[in-house]
């Protein structure tokens, strides 16, 4: 076993003591060590009660024969953080969190590891640890949220965010705004829209790290949810005896699947820069073009929440992500044979079937025939730029405008609130890439402000997308402004054409003047030069490469 290396021989005897001194003795030294990741805190509703999931998966590791010890992993709430200097801390956090699961995992001499995770950054930060360690992992989640009820409508944190740009064009009162921020969020849970915690947890399915169940059963659900732990508790013993790795779960194949089943239910943007990313650690290349050949190839069946009115509750009544990988398969998009924590794709969705129709569509009548996803190029985003395409209206699919430009989130939502912005513009926000903002700050803010204000608008950043943003919002433009990336030298004015269909993101601006601007650049200091940001500014790498930290 690997965990030999801390319990057997003479010269681990000061090893087995401090063992010993936990309550761990011979008989459970015997056993296969198996570390809990457990990110349970009291700062995001979507971690509140993991407590129960993690004791529900030490049952499960010890009635299979193991010896649970259960570790910590931070975590940030992308919500709570929204809109100030803490969601820069967001996208940094995915990285502090595979570190120090790896730091944990090697110095203890884990045989595996049972991952318990919710939301955004949390989830593919464990992935990533997987990956990176290769050891048997499995992944269980705490599950969604439920919807929030208001005036007979289901309704969830997107909607407080909206409320305050209809707030502030005077389309509801302080009263209104105050009932729906009382009814949004009404328990424990991952936000209960297909936002990008609930995305990555439906991915963690379809990747093939996670059991049947983990990205769709609801937290509120909790003798389900308990079962599914104890379920997670007792594979991770099997595939210690298999010795069955994250590698070979993630491979090519596996990935592909995963970004035909992000497309086919169109999840969160940035799901691009994650799956990049856990695809790195798995010494994996998926470029950014391998998305769109997906999506061009994938029907879209499943329209949740920001892009329609069904929750992931929803989803789960309808059959999960069985039946959607089931349904997808039909039209030979799903590789059937790739290896799973639980046999093979294909022995998983055996049984699936579609229980409600008006969740999930056939692939012979979709809501829309491509993807959720598109990835744009241009002269704008020389790299690419990302556009959840599935939660754009059809009459701003192709839409010109005039360009506002702002260096910070912040002055562009002053900029909204304040009547600023107008039907026919396009707001620019640009120094919030992963080197600029430093961190890459999600932009719900403006993007509900926008909503809520019932403007017809674009929005383009460096930056990156809430996975409950909807509307014309492309994000992740790269190379970044902070890098002399093009988005460096728009001005105010200048035509921007977004042509979502044809994948193009362009600046109506001639070569000869874009160079003489460049020219003309000068980079800006840092928005921060000491701690860990500033560090992570100087270590990751593009958006178009997942913004990975990199020791290069």
């Amino acid at each position: 076993m690997r965990s030999d290396v801390v319990k057997k021989g003479a010269t681990r005897c000061a090893h087995r003591s401090l063992f010993n001194a936990m309550g761990f003795g011979p008989e459970d030294l015997k056993k296969p060590l198996i570390g809990i990741c457990n990110s349970f805190n009291e700062v995001i509703p979507g971690h509140i009660h993991l407590r129960e999931i993690a004791e529900a998966a030490k049952l499960g590791v010890a009635a299979a024969g193991g010896t649970p010890m259960e570790f910590p992993a931070i975590g940030v709430c992308d919500g709570i953080a929204m809109g100030h200097t803490g969601m820069k801390y967001s996208l940094a956090s995915r990285e502090l969190i595979a570190d120090s699961i790896e730091a944990v995992a090697t110095a203890t001499g884990f045989d595996g590891l049972v991952l318990i995770p919710n939301c955004d950054k949390i989830v593919p930060g464990m992935i990533m640890a997987a990956a990176r360690l290769n050891i048997p992992c499995i992944v269980v989640s705490g599950g969604a949220m439920l919807p929030g009820r208001y005036k007979g409508q289901d309704i969830s944190v997107s909607q407080s965010f909206e409320a305050a740009g209809e707030f502030a064009a005077g389309k509801i009162s302080e009263e209104d705004m105050t009932d729906i921020e009382a009814a949004a969020c009404p328990g424990c849970g991952s936000c209960a829209g297909l936002f990008t915690a609930n995305t990555m947890n439906c991915l963690t399915e379809a990747l093939g790290m996670g059991l049947p169940g983990n990205g769709t059963i609801p937290a509120a659900y909790t003798g389900a949810r308990k079962l599914l732990a104890k379920r997670a508790g007792e594979r991770i013993l099997e595939l210690v005896k298999q010795d069955i790795k994250p590698r070979d779960i993630l491979t090519q194949k596996a990935f592909e699947n995963a970004i035909t089943v992000d497309m086919g239910i169109g999840g969160s943007s940035n799901t691009v820069l994650h799956l990049t990313a856990i695809a790195h650690e798995a010494g994996i290349e998926l470029p950014a073009q391998k998305f769109d050949e997906i999506s061009h190839n994938t029907p879209y069946i499943a329209c949740l929440s920001p892009a329609g009115h069904h929750h992931i509750v929803d989803l789960n009544e309808a059959g999960g992500i069985s039946a959607v990988m089931k349904e997808l398969a039909k039209k030979g998009i799903i590789h059937t044979d790739a290896l799973t924590v639980c046999g093979t794709v294909e022995e998983r969705i055996a049984k699936a079937k579609i229980l409600r129709p008006d969740v999930i569509k056939t692939v012979e009548e979709p809501y829309r025939p491509e993807g959720g996803l598109a990835i744009l190029s241009g002269n704008l985003c020389p790299e690419n730029a990302v556009v959840k395409a599935s939660a754009v209206a059809e009459d701003m699919l192709v839409y010109s405008g005039k360009a506002k430009c702002y260096s910070s989130e912040e002055d562009a939502v002053n900029a909204i609130m304040d009547g600023d912005i107008h039907d026919g513009d396009v707001v620019v926000i640009r120094y919030e890439g992963p080197k600029g903002g430093p961190g890459m700050q999600e932009m719900l803010n403006p993007t509900a402000a926008i909503v809520g204000r019932g403007l017809k608008v674009g929005l383009i950043t460096d930056g990156r997308f809430s996975g409950a943003s909807r509307g014309a919002c492309i994000g992740h433009v790269s190379p970044e402004a902070m890098a002399g990336g093009p988005i460096a030298f728009i001005e105010d004015g200048d035509i921007i054409d977004i042509d979502i269909p044809n994948r193009k993101l362009e600046l109506r601006v001639d070569e000869e003047t874009l160079a003489k601007r460049k020219a003309a650049w000068v980079k800006p200091e840092p928005k921060i030069k000491h701690g860990y940001l500033a560090r992570y500014a100087k270590l990751t790498t593009s958006a178009s490469k997942g913004a990975v930290v990199t020791a290069d």
